[in-house]
């Protein structure tokens, strides 16, 4: 069995993306010390996370720790590493999809993972990890990945109005803490960006990957960075124009492909 397991599990727009680039792209290095399982390794699994987080209801959360230990059964010959699995989707969808308010489903699903882990590898520590950011950075960010991302139509200050409790990270991380046993970790993005290893430092420190290891690692290049605000108002103003779904994929793909060709962009 794994020596340790590490979920990081979320949240979104905190450098998670940055995290399993790095884990991806240095795979090699890191094979010494850990086993990592990123999104395309668990697209079952997350499925479920995010249905849960939807409805809410006990069918879906069974399909999640059923697909669980369906999953870590093939990963369990590797005693003298940790297991890492990161993925935002393990806490559901990001908050801001009509009626889903916050990550109240995150603590529900911790719970869940850590049952079927203890379950499972009795003799393994287990361990979460969650990447915060500051509230308002976080909301912002959280609207304008909608806007990119889906027909969200609403403007700025109405979806900052309506969502602003999701934007309390930390309250959830406190939630996740009280909801099972296994020890919880956390740090805010703006904390650790520009250190060694950036946001995926800390998930690295908890697999035990030697200082001169994280220091030899190839940095990912920058990660779903922010686009420029006329490119953001020109996505906004397209989902607003064309309520016809493949129209409006196709306007908001020619604006991106327009941003990616102009110089300097």
């Amino acid at each position: 069995m794994p020596r340790r397991i590490v979920v990081h599990a979320g949240f979104h727009k905190t450098g998670t993306s940055t995290v399993q680039t790095l884990l991806r792209d240095n795979r090699e290095a890191l094979k010494p010390y850990l086993r990592s399982m990123l999104k395309g390794g668990m697209t079952e699994l997350l499925s479920a996370a995010r249905g849960f987080s939807t409805w809410r209801d006990p069918v879906t959360l069974a399909k999640f720790d059923h697909r669980l230990r369906a999953m870590l059964t093939r990963h369990s010959n590797m005693p003298r590493r940790c297991l890492c699995l990161s993925a935002e989707e393990l806490s559901g969808h990001l908050p801001g999809r009509g009626d889903l308010a916050s990550y109240s489903a995150a603590p529900v699903l911790a719970a869940t993972m850590a049952r079927a882990i203890q379950d499972m590898f009795p003799g393994s520590e287990l361990v979460f990890y969650y990447s915060t950011r500051a509230p308002d950075d976080w909301l912002r960010s959280a609207y304008w990945e909608h806007v990119k991302s889906s027909s969200l139509t609403m403007d700025w200050d109405e979806f900052a109005d309506r969502y602003r409790d999701a934007a309390d990270l930390d309250a959830i991380v406190d939630a996740v803490a009280s909801a099972q046993p296994a020890p919880v970790q956390r740090a805010r993005l703006e904390q650790i960006t520009g250190r060694p290893g950036g946001p995926a430092a800390p998930v690295l420190n908890l697999c035990d990957v030697p200082p001169r290891v994280l220091a030899q690692l190839t940095p990912p290049a920058p990660v779903n960075t922010r686009l420029d605000s006329s490119v953001l108002l020109a996505l906004l103003a397209a989902n607003r124009d064309y309520p016809d779904r493949a129209a409006r994929l196709a306007a908001k793909q020619a604006i991106l492909d327009t941003a990616k060709e102009t110089p300097g962009d």
